[in-house]
């Protein structure tokens, strides 16, 4: 699988964002949190995905931008253990950076492969 993060992949129509953050469910590992929702949406990929930044924690936009572009490359390389995944379905994601200092990409991207990992594992079918 090609390691890239294409427009069809980005989640951008504002009535899907709404419904994803007024319905969707969450998965944190610190400083990333992840809401998601299954969703049969138009795109050909399993995963349509978006990130944020807080204006409140980050008041400079040159800040704010680094970190969403930290976050948009730790997610796109490790974006394929979901697509490696057989039993996932279509989702949107949205990605959410709460910390209030800016972290390295070597521990941004260690974080994130624990966060997919942490949502791949509760979107298996618990067995009784």
């Amino acid at each position: 699988m090609r390691e890239t993060f294409r427009k069809d992949e980005r989640l951008k129509k504002k009535n899907l964002i709404s419904e994803l953050f007024a319905s969707g469910r969450s998965a944190t590992v610190f400083p990333i949190k992840m809401i998601y929702l299954e969703y049969d949406h138009l795109s050909p990929f399993k995963i349509q995905a978006g990130v944020s930044v807080s204006k409140r924690n980050f008041k400079n936009a040159v800040q704010r931008n680094r970190i969403k572009r930290l976050m948009r490359e730790a997610y796109r390389k490790n974006k394929s253990i979901i697509y490696n995944d057989a039993d996932t379905k279509k989702h949107i994601i949205m990605f959410i950076y709460q910390a209030k200092e800016e972290i390295s990409f070597d521990l941004m991207d260690r974080k994130m492969n624990q966060l997919i990992r942490k949502f791949l594992t509760k979107q298996k079918p618990q067995s009784v």
